[in-house]
């Protein structure tokens, strides 16, 4: 079997690759087998002279592998027909602005594998970048506060090798006594967790967090019941909310009242509540001043969410008592850091972070004869039509939707 990895072409460029050299050797040494090559690109993270130093063979024409690894979207014209194909493809929640290419890969007989669809059998994702986009999300979080507040000023992650240094960075700056409000309990709250105690932020139980003060900065990590309760006052577990997320209510206006900076790293469910409305960020009670909202939910959860930002220009104001932009060192503002592919500013770190999950957990379904059902679980079309587990989307490719 040929394995190959593809240059990326989506604009604006995006320097990650699936597989790092290193990587790519292991894989090479792991199944001899195997035989790999990589589409030659001037903007990817790792240069082409890289992937020669390890052996690897560096070529302009991929078209007679039978997979091929992307990270972004491949456009249309650079599909190749009768192939199987990974990469993001951001269409599984029926995206408006990718129906003509889903439609492009039916027409062109290939095998989609969406890295979103490659799931453990109980649903959980065994690949993503949520780790690194919760290391660049906190650090862009403090890097808002200094540029706010004039007290310090950060370099731009982009322009840092790797998350070390962004910790160095970060353990130059002095921060005031804030409370500092973390949710989630992923891959993504995780990573923004690493950095808080890379910079050796004291961690607080929520009662504290809620019901007492401090001589120092410190944060509280938040799960969906901690900010979440039950209509009925009821107390049951996790999984409930999962399945009901309409017989609850948002309790994070208790948070709100006490906190100055929110790092948002939580995973939004359809017909979960909001964790705080506009009519909230009204309220003379709601405190929290800087928000680094990783989930970036546009127009949802977070209500100053009100676009997602760019790595260019990653900070706005949101106004919350006439609800619109504002700029972000405008006195009212509520501070919003809302980027939507923070992985982008750690290429190296999370092209090596993603090989390492795609060695462990896909490239051995390819040998084993796929006995833990991971590429059948992830497979989206086959034979020019949706497999039946991606049935679902027939609508949007019909136009329906």
């Amino acid at each position: 079997m040929k394995f190959g990895i593809i240059k990326e072409r989506k604009n604006p460029p995006d320097r990650r690759v699936v597989f790092s050299p290193e990587k790519l050797q292991e894989f090479k040494e792991k199944y001899p087998e195997a035989a790999i090559k990589v589409e030659s690109s001037d903007i990817r993270v790792f240069s082409d002279a890289a992937y020669k130093a390890t052996g690897l063979e560096v070529t302009e024409n991929v078209s007679d592998c039978d997979v091929l690894f992307g990270v972004k979207e491949v456009p249309i014209d650079a599909l190749i027909n009768n192939k199987k194909y990974f990469f993001f493809s951001h269409t599984i929640k029926k995206q408006p602005y990718n129906r003509k290419l889903l439609l492009a890969i039916l027409e062109k007989n290939i095998e989609l594998y969406d890295h979103e669809t490659i799931v453990k059998e109980n649903g959980l994702r065994l690949i993503g970048f949520g780790r690194y986009a919760g290391i660049v999300g906190a650090y862009n979080g403090f890097r808002a506060i200094g540029l706010t507040n004039e007290t310090y000023n950060l370099p731009k992650a982009e322009s840092l090798d790797s998350q070390q240094e962004l910790i160095a960075e970060l353990n130059k700056i002095s921060l005031p006594n804030i409370k500092i409000l973390l949710t989630g309990n992923g891959k993504v709250a995780y990573g923004a967790k690493e950095m808080l105690d890379a910079m050796s932020i004291k961690e607080v139980s929520v009662d504290e967090y809620l019901n007492n003060s401090f001589s120092e900065p410190v944060y509280c990590l938040a799960d969906v019941l901690d900010y979440n309760k039950r209509k009925d006052g009821q107390t049951l577990d996790n999984f409930d909310f999962y399945d009901h997320p309409e017989k609850y209510e948002s309790d994070f206006m208790r948070f709100a009242k006490v906190s100055d900076f929110f790092i948002a790293g939580h995973f939004y469910g359809n017909g979960a509540p909001y964790l705080f409305t506009r009519e909230d960020a009204k309220s003379a009670d709601f405190n929290i001043k800087f928000v680094a909202d990783i989930s970036c939910d546009v127009d949802g959860p977070v209500a100053s969410t009100l676009k997602a930002s760019t790595i260019a220009d990653p900070i706005y104001g949101y106004n919350p008592q006439t609800e619109v932009e504002v700029d972000y060192k405008n006195k009212d503002a509520i501070v919003v850091m809302a980027v939507d592919n923070l992985p982008c500013e750690l290429p190296k770190d999370a092209s090596e972070g993603f090989g390492k999950m795609f060695l462990q957990n896909v490239i051995p379904a390819f040998f084993n004869n796929d006995k833990d059902g991971v590429l059948q679980r992830a497979k989206m079309t086959e034979n020019g039509k949706l497999t039946e587990r991606f049935s679902y989307l027939q609508d949007y490719i019909d136009g329906k939707e």
